[in-house]
């Protein structure tokens, strides 16, 4: 039997799982991300999660080939396997998170990418993008995130650091964002994004809304979905709204590379139409004749749950 090993590491959360090729997540652990400080010591931590893991597996499975681990982290650098100057993970600099695992565990490959780069390649090996040479991931989350595929190879540009699209600017003087910018698509459009402007819009337009029973800090991207199906005003502004701005920087990012699709994935994505639709309308308005009705904008297959974690594993699996 083959298996992979996956790994999400998240600014809480780090998240192990065993993957078969089939995709399908079969073991799972976890520890506390943010109580490491140092680099060094986390990846001690996680090689000990790890192989008693694989222990685990082999004892209810049987004898395993491992294909080797595969790990998605925020500013993950594929070309040098280290994490460079994290946002949300208390160990700052860059760590060598590759090399360090490498001394810790019996493995043959051991790779490192950004999250959002997993997530694509997870679509291409796993999900819905099987057939597709030219595509981009798009991962909707508290931030957002983004994968190029072009002619089925991942782009990383000359450094690694290739897909930043959530950081290019959509609204001149805009929000600012934790990097000093202002205006980035991921102040807009992420889950904290479509907080953040149905909050703005209650201040601007006043009146009652469906949420009013709800503290402030309670309420969720999903909740604002949510209402908007049911028909509350400011929650439908606040989805179109969103929809207008992203449908408009994919439009945008299509006439770089041409991909035959782009794949939303992430907890927005779950709203469907009340997102989607003013997302692909806007997209449309906003192509130049040549790249009209020919890219789909298409809801990603990966299972919302273990995605990160089969995204990191077909890293290996490839």
């Amino acid at each position: 039997m083959i298996a992979s090993i996956g790994v999400d590491i998240g600014g809480t959360n780090t998240c192990i799982g065993v993957v078969t090729p089939d995709g399908v997540v079969h073991d799972r652990a976890q520890f506390r991300t943010d109580e490491y400080i140092d680099g060094a010591a986390f990846a001690d931590r996680l090689a000990e999660v790890v192989r008693a893991l694989m222990t685990c597996h082999m004892a209810k499975a049987g004898k395993c080939d491992w294909a080797g681990l595969g790990i998605g982290a925020p500013n993950g650098n594929y070309l040098n396997g280290s994490i460079e100057e994290p946002p949300n993970l208390r160990f700052k600099g860059m760590t060598p998170l590759v090399a360090l695992l490498t001394g810790r565990l019996d493995l043959a490959k051991i790779e490192l990418t950004n999250d959002a780069n997993a997530a694509a390649i997870g679509e291409k090996i796993f999900g819905a993008a099987k057939d597709y040479a030219d595509f981009i991931m798009i991962t909707l989350g508290t931030g957002l995130g983004s994968g190029i595929f072009v002619n089925n190879q991942l782009v990383y540009g000359h450094d690694g650091f290739a897909g930043e699209l959530g950081h290019i600017s959509v609204i001149p003087d805009g929000r600012y964002c934790g990097f000093g910018r202002r205006g980035s698509l991921e102040n807009y459009c992420s889950a904290t994004g479509i907080r953040r402007t149905y909050f703005e819009m209650i201040a601007q337009r006043g009146g009652k809304t469906s949420l009013d029973h709800k503290p402030m800090g309670e309420i969720t991207a999903k909740d604002i979905a949510d209402e908007a199906y049911a028909g509350d005003p400011i929650a439908q502004a606040t989805m179109d709204f969103t929809g207008r701005l992203l449908g408009e920087a994919l439009a945008s990012t299509a006439l770089v590379t041409s991909p035959a699709a782009f794949f939303l994935f992430g907890g927005p994505v779950q709203a469907g139409d009340v997102l989607l639709k003013p997302t692909r309308i806007s997209f449309e308005k906003h192509l130049i004749p040549p790249f009209k009705n020919k890219i789909k904008i298409i809801e990603s297959a990966l299972p919302l749950g273990d995605a990160a974690i089969i995204g990191a594993a077909a890293l290996v699996a490839s």
